[in-house]
């Protein structure tokens, strides 16, 4: 009789509007990475660590709404970049507050060294912590941040 294995815990990336033309735009603020970089990156990191990583981008602001909520219960973690919802959308805002889960900011711009209106984050108020400014790099970091947050016994790599 075999034994039954614990699924790893599971963290889900939420990626907004826009970001499935990284690479393509605007690459001298972005950077060059793909979003399918981005995300093999993390899979094959989360492998290292011990986690499951389910990724999902949106250019609807509902959509991101909708699996933010299906995120409760299904993961442990989450890393969010709402890219130009961050500004304007309380609704995510909301959606992220009803979360209980260690939760993680990611911007590849630093947002407070570009036009005014991208200085307000709405989000901020109710994530963990955030990570801007570094590039395709800031979601690596939040990876590990979270699998500190969510197994502080486990030496992360």
């Amino acid at each position: 009789m075999g034994h039954l294995s614990t699924p790893p815990p599971c963290i889900l990336v939420i990626h907004g509007p826009n970001l499935n033309l990284l690479g393509r735009r605007e690459p001298e603020i972005y950077g060059r990475t793909t979003l399918d970089e981005i995300n093999r990156n993390l899979a094959d990191l989360g492998v290292q660590l011990g986690l499951a990583v389910d990724t999902f981008q949106s250019n609807h602001e509902g959509a991101i709404v909708d699996r933010i909520q299906q995120a409760a219960g299904s993961h442990n973690g989450l890393i969010v970049n709402a890219a130009a919802f961050t500004h304007t959308s309380i609704a995510i805002r909301d959606a992220l507050a009803a979360l209980d889960m260690p939760i993680i900011e990611v911007h590849l711009s630093n947002i407070h060294r570009r036009e005014p209106f991208r200085s307000t984050s709405l989000t901020a108020g109710v994530v963990t912590g955030q990570i801007l400014g570094l590039g395709a790099t800031g979601y690596s970091l939040a990876l590990r941040a979270l699998a500190e947050m969510i197994r502080p016994a486990v030496t992360v790599v």
